[in-house]
């Protein structure tokens, strides 16, 4: 195989959660160019990441199921398998936020955000490498952090929380399943995004002027940007990348 046919996805079967919209939708399609199968799971309109899909000659199963309620991880991964027959790759995009500041938060939107982010993508996780190791052959996960698994934000104290523990939760299961399963663990952090939740940010003159100095290439990114980095770490090019975060961002952790 040469270094190009590494990177092809042909064959396999992806579930990406919130691939409905946003950074989900981004790499669900990247996915399917790279000639994944998708299974998108999420609450909302899917309409145009099917037809993006299946418009690539690729098979598309939508599962209309919140990720934070306790059964869905395991339904997700059986719904997954009796259609397709197995399961190969896993990202988990979905995720919520809530704009507070720390002294204001209350427990039910530090909970809210926990339940989504962290919570759920870890079971998630778990439920697909159960399934790995039923197939046998390993398989790929990558879960979504952010620039907070790296620094502290603000107004999103429960967010931060959650993405710097997807960061550290990712290495561990790489510790734990790695060897003894073949089953990689990678994480992309994506920087300032342009997405539906990033909107309230967005509108915010002095926030705005704030991060576009802080961005080498001087542009928030888009979910197609996410593509890439994602098709790398779901294929065979990425055999021995284990464990770690990848950046997707503009360069801005680079800049004092």
């Amino acid at each position: 195989m040469n270094a190009l046919e590494k990177f092809s996805l042909k064959g396999k079967t992806a579930i990406v959660t919130g691939a409905t919209r946003g950074l989900g939708q981004g790499i669900a399609i990247g996915l399917a160019e790279a000639g994944a199968d998708i299974v998108c799971v999420g609450r909302s309109d899917d309409s145009e990441t099917r037809s993006k899909v299946e418009s690539l000659g690729r098979q598309y199963l939508n599962l209309r199921l919140d990720v934070g309620e306790e059964s869905a991880p395991e339904q997700i991964v059986r719904k997954t398998v009796e259609h397709f027959g197995k399961l190969d790759i896993l990202v988990n995009a979905a995720g919520i936020t809530r704009r507070v500041m720390a002294i204001d938060i209350d427990r039910k939107d530090w909970q809210d955000v926990l339940d989504v982010n962290l919570t759920a993508l870890f079971f998630m996780c778990q439920a697909a490498a159960r399934q790995f190791i039923k197939q046998g052959g390993g398989g790929k996960i990558i879960n979504i952090g952010s620039m907070t698994s790296y620094q502290g934000g603000i107004k999103v104290i429960p967010y931060t929380a959650s993405k710097a523990a997807v960061r550290n939760i990712t290495m561990h299961m790489c510790n734990e399943w790695a060897a003894k399963y073949n089953i990689h663990v990678n994480c992309i952090a994506p920087g300032y995004m342009i997405t539906n939740m990033t909107a309230p940010m967005r509108s915010e003159p002095s926030r705005m002027a704030e991060t576009n100095t802080r961005i080498p290439m001087e542009r928030w990114g888009t979910p197609e940007d996410l593509a890439g980095a994602a098709i790398f770490l779901a294929s065979d090019a990425s055999d021995y990348v284990n464990g770690f975060t990848i950046a997707v961002d503009g360069g801005f952790l680079a800049k004092s």
